[in-house]
């Protein structure tokens, strides 16, 4: 199948690149970053999904994860840049599914302000592509990522006091790692055929973590 992946260059994107490669798929990335390896079955092209797109015909998966945190553009990158994406690629009759990699403080609002309404939005706008693209056969859901061990959250995972308190406040006492992400992204699009409109968050517990005081 011909998949789109916006963001592919690092961190989740490219995991999840090279997951769909791995099982035999045509992928195209999107990145404002190069292209991150040389692989017989892969497209790169270099944008801002906030400018210009490249043409692309009969895009099959579809997977919204350029993003950006804290930059003072969360809105326009991340919410209205997956809009833009998702409008000229996935609304047509060539597409069997939609991913938006939103994020756990969709849920919880616990991240900086214009990211959570960010998130929170994708997967309003999640919701209302599930409807239109039920149509042609085709699903559409989000997955809802806490934290994931990428380079971007290094500096976390380096400060021993911060860790700690994040490791309190989450009952499994880990992060996910990209490639985990990748392997949720791909069930979601290729695997399942019935969930559709619904977001899945994967968080390690720290949104359900709560003290019983009688």
């Amino acid at each position: 199948m011909k998949i789109l992946i916006t963001g592919a260059s690092g961190g989740i994107g490219r995991a999840i690149a090279k997951k769909f490669l791995s099982a035999g798929h045509e992928v195209i990335g999107l990145d404002i970053l190069p292209a991150p390896f040389s692989e017989k079955n892969y497209t790169h092209h270099v944008c801002d999904v906030t400018g210009e797109l490249p043409d692309l015909e009969n895009v099959e998966i579809l997977v919204n994860n350029a993003g950006v945190q804290d930059s003072g553009k969360d809105i326009e990158v991340n919410l209205k840049g997956a809009i833009r994406v998702t409008e000229k690629y996935a609304m047509q009759p060539h597409v069997k599914s939609v991913v938006f990699i939103a994020s756990a403080s969709a849920t919880t609002g616990a991240e900086f302000p214009e990211y959570t309404a960010s998130k929170g939005g994708l997967i309003s706008y999640m919701k209302n592509v599930a409807l239109r693209v039920a149509g042609w056969g085709a699903t559409a859901n989000s997955l809802s990522p806490g934290g994931v061990t990428t380079a971007l959250n290094r500096h976390v995972m380096e400060d021993k006091k911060m860790w700690a308190e994040i490791m309190a406040l989450t009952p499994l006492k880990k992060w996910a790692t990209p490639e985990e992400i990748a392997e949720w992204t791909y069930f979601i699009a290729v695997v399942n055929k019935s969930m559709t409109a619904q977001d899945v968050l994967i968080d390690n517990g720290e949104s359900a973590d709560a003290k019983f005081i009688w």
